[in-house]
């Protein structure tokens, strides 16, 4: 069963390591096993192999989170969904409203296709302790990997005194100046079609426990020419119809008999994982105009490896 305590824990816990680039599903799998005893057993199946009711909980975390981005980005969010209800009504793509909303769609076939068929079966195959802490490794690798992918394209100090700025017309179109900047100075609404395929496919690779979504959108985000804050901002709007498309996924085995008798632990850790994932973005926004994704790789692979020793 799972308590009132854990499920405050836990929601706190998912709802900042969702956001934070270092996996939710990886830590809600480790941080049970580590804290042994009652709390491993909200993992472990049962003896007749019915699996426990752990990841309709989980699932209602994932939800809570969804809810939090969506509060927070709620005015991009009203612009997006304009934007896309005009392109499909004038089949244009003048504003950078209307850009970025086609850009959200494009990402987010990736693990709208692979998401329904590929979700439970590498939760069931790779949600192992070593599995989990074996993939924070090599999410680590990979934000290392992105830290140099923004070295490799951030201009020489010599170009930034001939770097031209944005320019808008009054319809909000880029410039050809604009779109012909170097690659780590374009905004997200210079960012083509082929560039949301590519971040769709990388955040798709999060569907493996230890990788995170987060993460790895920011990580194709840079390599695609995002700056920083930038690759943060489409990396949480990018999250939120993801997360909410596998909530209603999952939404029979939420109302269904595997949460009876704990339903308000989940209600209580829910609000916990909605409240702390709001904090979190908040801090992550600011957090990412100045600093990088290092100290979260060097974490990721210490606490991987330190999982991988304890329970090899």
């Amino acid at each position: 069963m799972l308590t009132y305590f854990q499920a405050t824990v836990i929601g706190a816990v998912q709802g900042v390591t969702e956001l934070f680039p270092v996996s939710s599903l990886g830590h809600s799998v480790l941080v049970a096993a580590w804290l042994g005893g009652d709390w491993q057993k909200l993992v472990s199946p049962d003896e007749s192999g019915r699996g426990t009711p752990y990841l309709a909980f989980v699932v209602s975390l994932h939800v809570a989170t969804a809810v939090a981005l969506l509060g927070h980005y709620w005015r991009d969010w009203c612009a997006i969904v304009a934007g896309l209800v005009s392109t499909v009504r004038t089949r244009r793509l003048d504003t950078v409203a209307q850009r970025l909303a086609l850009l959200i769609v494009i990402a987010t076939v990736p693990v709208g296709v692979l998401g329904p068929l590929l979700a439970h079966p590498l939760h069931a195959l790779f949600a192992a302790p070593v599995c989990a802490g074996f993939f924070l490794v090599l999410n680590g690798v990979v934000l290392t990997v992105g830290e140099g992918l923004r070295r490799r394209n951030e201009p020489s100090l010599a170009e930034y005194g001939r770097r031209f700025a944005m320019r808008q017309t009054g319809a909000g179109v880029l410039t050809a100046e604009a779109r012909t900047r170097r690659q780590s100075d374009r905004p997200l609404a210079a960012l083509g079609s082929e560039d949301g395929v590519g971040i769709g496919f990388v955040q798709a690779c999060a569907l493996l426990p230890g990788f995170s979504r987060a993460g790895l959108a920011m990580v194709g985000g840079l390599w695609r020419g995002l700056e920083y804050k930038h690759a943060a901002k489409f990396a949480f709007l990018l999250a939120t119809p993801a997360i909410f498309g596998a909530g209603l996924l999952e939404i029979p085995e939420l109302v269904g008999p595997a949460t009876d008798g704990i339903r308000g632990p989940v209600l209580v850790g829910s609000v916990v994982s909605g409240l702390s994932s709001w904090l979190a973005v908040r801090f992550l926004e600011r957090y990412f105009h100045t600093r990088t994704l290092l100290p979260f790789a060097v974490y990721c692979v210490v606490a991987g490896l330190l999982s991988i020793f304890r329970f090899s």
